[in-house]
């Protein structure tokens, strides 16, 4: 018998498997009975159909195009992607609330916003990575530090505070500037410092650095604020700058001194500023600020300081007016409970210490240093819920490019949001469901095009009747664009934006091109 020859390769997988997918009905049993499932994988839908009205924002105050065309991305191959197509799907991933590179693939299906944007896709994650990599980091960071300026260059004639502050991003791999520094929220491990200057009555984004993990305090963080305020013209600086305990040292106070820009920082209960709060707990002279806490004016000069400056003792009285419960170890380190029945003793007192070179009374600059707690959570808003707790590479390169590209779309986003809501900032954790999230649906027919919009959010009603508003105003605007620069069409969106901070009648005007060098 004659067996007959092995074949030389294998046959491959059966033909079953290659099938395309069945277009027929599937049907389901469910509790509401049986229902007939079809798939549509070539419908044009997206789950944020709202964000044609922001598409419209950027294109009428001139922020996306003029982004794409200044990028320094250059591509040789004619099958590269195009740069709308990289940028794109970058402001739709970081507006989605993404933290991954690998995120993106999840916006491929969206066959409506990529259109609104001009796009021919959503690239993949991988080309995502591969386009920052083929930036210049000099020319990177110059072309987004110069968006960012146009962004928010035409509100500094409105009186403004600088909020500077440290954030911490916790690094888990062997990415480069991953040190082992000051992380409070993993100790130990490596981690990033995100080095912020944020205008405070607005909560704008004014410039981020990303440095190694060892380099999180104000020594590192001060050469960045002074090249800010160099940048900027002298008629255009806060009005102060306010920072934590990690501000109040010499060298910073000493910089800001020189170049005659004013401060507000507290500083650390060493022994000497312990013995000055004594001094004053014993003395009178008090002001009351509220029911509960009260100040008094001083002055110091500690060792280190190269001159006195004048400070505010702050303290608020703990709580029980009798009995004050506390907790103190004994000599063998057991906790005992002691009571103190003095209700002038120190303890009773909670103290804070406040260095600053403002004239002002000492309940307003009470008052100033409390609403810094305020700009404490848009810290942690934009590290929680946008990009700046995400987006790891190997390099730190990319780290800088994706920390200000989160910072220039979430002041875009900022700006947008307050057009409609201009009395409070709206956390994005907020305003996504009530401005961005809703089924849409693309159709087309001739030469119409059409989204259908389903929102499942409570507030539709008003959803609708905030964006018909919206469209209105972006409208009016469009009718006279022709008569308008670009910076001219931006200022009028800012004067409605901001409207809650100008004087009655006070509009916001372009400003002289800010220099970036």
């Amino acid at each position: 018998m004659v067996l007959p020859p092995k074949p030389i390769h294998p046959e491959g997988e059966s033909k079953e498997l290659s099938k395309p997918l069945s277009s027929a009905t599937i049907e389901v049993d469910t509790f509401d009975g049986k229902i007939h499932v079809e798939w549509e994988p070539g419908a044009s839908v997206t789950p944020m159909g709202q964000l044609a009205f922001f598409i419209q924002f950027l294109k009428t105050g001139c922020r996306f195009e003029p982004w794409v065309e200044d990028c320094p991305l250059v591509y040789k191959s004619n099958n590269a992607p195009k740069k709308t197509d990289v940028l794109g799907s970058f402001l739709l991933s970081i507006l989605s609330g993404h933290k991954r590179y690998a995120h993106i693939a999840t916006l491929i299906g969206d066959g409506v916003n990529s259109k609104l944007l001009g796009m021919k896709k959503v690239v993949s994650d991988d080309s995502a990575r591969k386009a920052l990599l083929k930036i210049e980091e000099e020319e990177g960071v110059e072309w987004l530090q110069e968006h960012l300026q146009q962004c928010y260059e035409p509100l500094l004639r409105i009186p403004w505070i600088m909020d500077v502050d440290v954030t911490i991003k916790t690094i888990y791999g062997n990415q480069e500037g991953a040190v082992v520094g000051y992380n409070p929220h993993k100790r130990g491990r490596p981690c990033h410092t995100y080095h912020t200057y944020m205008m405070a009555n607005l909560k704008l984004v004014l410039e981020v650095e990303v440095q190694p993990g060892n380099q999180g305090n104000s020594a590192h963080s001060l050469p960045g604020l002074i090249s800010l305020l160099k940048r900027l013209p002298k008629e255009c600086w806060p009005e102060f700058v306010r920072g934590d305990c990690d501000w109040g040292s010499d060298r910073v106070m000493t910089e800001l001194e020189q170049i005659g820009c004013a401060y507000l920082f507290k500083i650390k209960k060493t022994v000497n500023v312990k013995k000055t709060i004594h001094h004053a707990h014993c003395s009178g002279g008090w002001t009351r600020y509220n029911n509960h806490w009260e100040g008094k004016e001083s002055t110091l000069k500690l060792s280190g300081w190269t001159k006195e400056r004048r400070i505010i003792i702050v303290r608020r009285r703990l709580p029980d007016n009798e009995l004050l419960l506390l907790e103190k170890k004994s000599k063998k380190g057991q906790k005992e409970l002691a009571f103190i029945e003095n209700p002038e003793n120190i303890k009773l007192f909670e103290y804070s210490v406040l260095v600053t070179s403002l004239e002002n009374d000492v309940v307003s600059i009470i008052d100033h240093y409390r609403d810094r707690a305020d700009c404490e959570n848009n810290f942690d808003e934009i590290k929680n819920q946008w990009g700046w707790g995400g987006y790891t590479t190997q390099d730190l390169k990319r780290c800088r490019f994706i920390s200000r590209m989160v910072a220039l779309i979430y002041n875009w986003w900022t700006l947008y949001v307050r057009l409609s809501n201009p009395d409070s900032h709206r956390e994005s954790i907020t305003s996504r469901p009530l401005l961005m999230s809703a089924i849409g649906k693309l159709t087309a027919s001739g030469r119409q095009k059409k989204i259908s919009i389903t929102s499942q959010h409570n507030l539709m009603k008003k959803i609708q009747e905030l964006q018909t508003n919206l469209c209105d105003f972006f409208d009016s605007i469009k009718a006279i664009a022709p008569q308008l620069k670009p910076v001219d069409a931006w200022c009028r969106i800012l004067t409605r934006a901001v409207r809650k901070f100008l004087k009655k009648g006070q509009i916001i005007a372009p400003f002289p091109v800010i220099n970036t060098s």
